[in-house]
């Protein structure tokens, strides 16, 4: 119930800048810029989680980047999918491994939404990681990639809330926690590369899991993963600069 009326609210009433606040405007320019993928890149957390494919983040998870996130997630901004969307799109060019566009001729490209639970759902109103993934799959569309969104991963065990856990703890909490729909491995055509999308990567522990879920209903392989924001030092760029100083100051 909630979600229809906050959408009805976006398109009334004057928005407020998702990422600054700045008045009468869904996204101000900086803060769109912020979004625009143009910093979309590989990440990798410390420690790496066993299982986890190759992750692509369209931005850091800073400044108006986690104000964006964090509106849609938490606080029912549901017209930010558009631009969250978008910048999930470049982060899946990575990911699928095949240039701008995502997948490579005569392949489609299937982006699978790590799922929420439940409770978070209902007490959201949606769920942010697929609605961004539709968002992202008609972007991509957009650009003559043949995307289309696969919700097949469902959790099939209660786990307890992620915030305050470690790496580990995490990984733990997690472990065996999604499965596969029945039946959802149908939809997996032989010659489509598997995306697994979210709007966000801390650990790693939930892409994982959804990693072996897939393959353990024998769907895959999964070519990678891409997410909207991710933490500034897993960038894997951002440690290699890390280390050139490093060394250029010895």
């Amino acid at each position: 119930m909630r979600g229809w009326w906050q959408e009805l609210a976006g398109l009334v009433l004057p928005p407020a800048c998702g990422g600054c606040g700045a008045a009468r405007v869904l996204l101000c320019a900086g803060c769109a810029q912020a979004l625009s993928g143009a910093a979309a890149g590989r990440v990798s957390p410390s420690p790496r989680p066993a299982g986890l494919p190759a992750v692509y983040a369209a931005a850091a998870y800073e400044g108006a980047v986690r104000e964006v996130v964090l509106a849609h997630k938490e606080r029912g901004a549901l017209p930010l999918a558009g631009p969250l969307g978008a910048a999930l799109a470049a982060a899946v060019g990575g990911a699928a491994g095949a240039g701008a566009d995502g997948a490579g001729a005569g392949e489609e490209l299937l982006l699978v939404p790590v799922p929420s639970a439940r409770r978070q759902v209902r007490a959201r109103g949606h769920d942010p990681a697929r609605r961004i993934a539709l968002a992202a799959a008609g972007r991509l569309r957009g650009a003559g990639a043949r995307a289309r969104v696969v919700c097949v991963l469902r959790q099939v065990r209660p786990v307890a809330d992620q915030a305050g856990l470690g790496a580990r703890e995490r990984r733990e909490n997690l472990a065996g926690a999604l499965g596969v729909r029945g039946g959802g491995a149908v939809g997996f055509p032989a010659a489509a590369r598997i995306v697994l999308v979210d709007d966000l990567i801390t650990t790693g522990a939930t892409l994982a899991e959804a990693a072996r879920a897939l393959r353990a209903a024998s769907v895959g392989p999964v070519a990678g993963a891409a997410v909207v924001a991710a933490p500034t030092g897993s960038f894997v760029r951002n440690r290699s600069t890390t280390r050139t100083e490093q060394r250029s100051c010895e």
